[in-house]
C-alpha cells in the first residue's frame, strides 16, 4: 500500500514539474512576447491613423462567394492581390513591353522613378488591407515595403498609365499590329481591361500614378484633376466636367463621377420629414414601378445622370438614366463593396441600388422604365435586367438614404383618388381585352339609356 502511494506521489510530482516547465515555455513563447510588445504600443489615436491609410481591400469570402467572377479579374492584375494568378500571366509580357515604351518615351532613367517610389513606398504598401501569403514578398515583419513590392508598383503603374492614355492620346511608338495598343487591341481587349480596372481588389493607389507622372513631368506634380479626367474618359467615354478632388484609386474616381457634388446635395434637398419619419417609412411596402404608374405617378429622366439625382414632386418621379450591360453587375458590386469596407465614404451607390430593387419586381417594370428613357437595356431581355437589380442587393445592409422619397411616393399613392384610380386600372384595364369589355359595357349601357329615353318620350310625328 505504501509503495502504491509513493508511486502516485511520484507521478503527481512529475506532472507538476512538467506543467511548470510548459508554463514557463508558454510564458517565454514568441507569440506571448509579441502580444505583450503590441499591448504596450496599442493606442486608439494610432489605430485611427492606421485604418485611414487603407483604401484597397481584399473582399472576404462571405461577399465574394455570391459572385466570384464579379470580384476576380479575368484579363489583367493590378497590384499584389492577384499578381501571379495563373490565368492572368499572359498579360505580364505585355506589361514589361509597355514599361519599355513608357521609359523610352519619357527619356528619364528608371533609377529616378524607383527613387521616387522609395520615398512613398511605405504609404503605398499601407494602402493595402491584407497581403496574406504574399506578405513576405511585399511587406517585411516590420510592415515595411520590399524591393519586390516597388518593382511590382513600377511595372503595374506604368502599364495602367499606358492603358489610360489610349483614351485621350494617340501613340505611334507601338506596332500597328500590337495585340494591346493597336486599334484592334483597343476594340477587342480594352473592354476586358476596363472591367478589371473597376474591381476593388485590383486597384493601384492614386499616389503611385501621381508619383510616376510627376517624375515624367520633370519632378513637377501634375494637377490631380488631369489624371481624374483621363480615368473618367477611359472608363465612361465621357468628359469630366467638374472637379472630383483628391481620389484614392480608379474605383474612387469612377464612383465620385457617378454621384452629385457636393455629396447628399440631391439626396436631401427636397424632403421635409424628420429622421423618425424616415425610419418609419422604411417598413412600408414600396410598390413596383408598374403599380406606381397605375396610381398616377409619372416617370421622367432626371436632369443629370448622377445616381443621387432622384426626386419626387407633383406626382413625377425623376430617375437618372442608366445603361445596363454585361459589366453593370460587376461594377456595382465592387462600388458597393468599396462603400461597405471604406468607413466614412458614404453609401449613395448602395442607396440607389436598393431604390431600384424596390421598384423593379418584374420585366414589366423594366419595360416601363425603358419606355420612359430611364433604363437603356444593352443586356438582353427585360427579365434579365429585373433579375440583375433584384440580385445586386442580396446580403447588403439596407440603406435608408432615399426613404424620404419612398415616403413621399407612398403618401401620394394613399390619397383617395389615386387609390381609386389604381384599383380601377388594376381591375378593369390590365389588358386590351379588359379595356374592350369595359368599353363594350359602357356602349351597351349608353344604348340602353337612349332606348329607354325614346320609349318614354317617343319622337313626335
Amino acid at each position: 500500500m505504501s509503495s502504491s502511494i509513493s508511486m502516485s506521489e511520484i507521478i503527481i510530482s512529475n506532472e507538476a514539474e512538467h506543467h511548470h516547465e510548459s508554463s514557463n515555455n508558454m510564458r517565454n513563447s514568441k507569440w506571448v512576447m509579441d502580444v505583450k510588445e503590441k499591448l504596450d504600443k496599442i493606442d486608439k489615436s494610432n489605430e485611427v491613423d492606421e485604418w485611414k491609410k487603407i483604401c484597397i481591400y481584399r473582399i472576404p469570402a462571405c461577399v465574394k462567394d455570391l459572385n466570384r467572377k464579379a470580384f476576380n479579374p479575368q484579363a489583367v492584375s493590378f497590384g499584389p492581390y492577384h499578381h501571379g494568378d495563373g490565368h492572368l500571366k499572359q498579360m505580364e509580357e505585355h506589361k514589361h513591353r509597355s514599361l519599355l515604351h513608357f521609359l523610352k518615351r519619357s527619356t528619364i532613367p528608371i533609377e529616378s522613378y524607383m527613387d521616387a517610389l522609395h520615398r512613398v513606398g511605405k504609404h503605398l504598401v499601407d494602402s493595402y488591407d491584407w497581403l496574406d501569403e504574399a506578405s513576405d514578398d511585399y511587406r517585411d515583419q516590420y510592415g515595411n515595403y520590399t524591393d519586390q513590392f516597388l518593382q511590382l508598383m513600377m511595372l503595374d503603374g506604368c502599364f495602367m498609365l499606358e492603358i489610360l492614355r489610349t483614351a485621350t492620346e494617340t501613340s505611334d511608338d507601338y506596332a500597328s499590329n500590337d495585340p494591346i495598343f493597336s486599334s484592334h487591341g483597343k476594340l477587342n481587349i480594352m473592354p476586358y481591361v476596363r472591367r478589371d480596372m473597376l474591381m476593388l481588389q485590383n486597384q493601384l493607389p492614386m499616389l503611385l500614378l501621381d508619383t510616376l507622372l510627376a517624375v515624367e513631368n520633370g519632378g513637377k506634380p501634375k494637377d490631380e484633376e488631369s489624371l481624374n479626367k483621363i480615368i473618367v474618359k477611359f472608363c465612361t467615354q465621357n468628359t469630366l466636367t467638374r472637379s472630383l478632388g483628391r481620389c484614392l484609386h480608379v474605383v474612387d474616381v469612377y464612383r465620385k463621377n457617378l454621384l452629385q457634388e457636393p455629396r447628399h446635395k440631391v439626396l436631401h434637398q427636397t424632403h421635409s420629414y424628420s429622421r423618425d419619419d424616415t425610419v418609419e417609412s422604411s417598413f412600408e411596402i414600396i410598390r413596383s414601378a408598374r403599380e406606381l404608374y397605375e396610381a398616377g405617378i409619372r416617370f421622367k429622366t432626371s436632369k443629370t445622370v448622377h445616381l443621387t439625382d432622384i426626386s419626387f414632386r407633383g406626382g413625377v418621379l425623376r430617375l437618372p438614366e442608366i445603361l445596363v450591360d454585361d459589366t453593370t453587375e460587376s461594377t456595382f458590386l465592387n462600388l458597393m463593396a468599396y462603400e461597405r469596407f471604406h468607413v466614412g465614404e458614404g453609401s449613395e451607390v448602395t442607396a440607389y441600388i436598393f431604390f431600384m430593387d424596390r421598384i423593379i419586381d418584374s420585366a414589366k417594370d423594366v419595360s416601363l422604365l425603358h419606355s420612359k428613357g430611364i433604363i437603356k437595356n444593352a443586356l438582353g431581355s427585360d427579365k434579365e435586367v429585373a433579375k440583375l437589380f433584384n440580385e445586386l442587393s442580396k446580403d447588403v445592409a439596407p440603406d435608408d438614404s432615399l426613404d424620404y422619397v419612398h415616403k413621399e411616393v407612398s403618401d401620394y399613392c394613399k390619397k383617395k383618388w389615386n387609390e381609386w384610380r389604381a384599383n380601377l386600372i388594376h381591375t378593369y384595364f390590365r389588358s386590351p381585352w379588359a379595356v374592350l369589355s369595359v368599353l363594350a359595357a359602357i356602349f351597351l349601357m349608353a344604348l340602353t339609356i337612349v332606348q329607354t329615353v325614346y320609349a318614354i318620350h317617343p319622337a313626335s310625328p
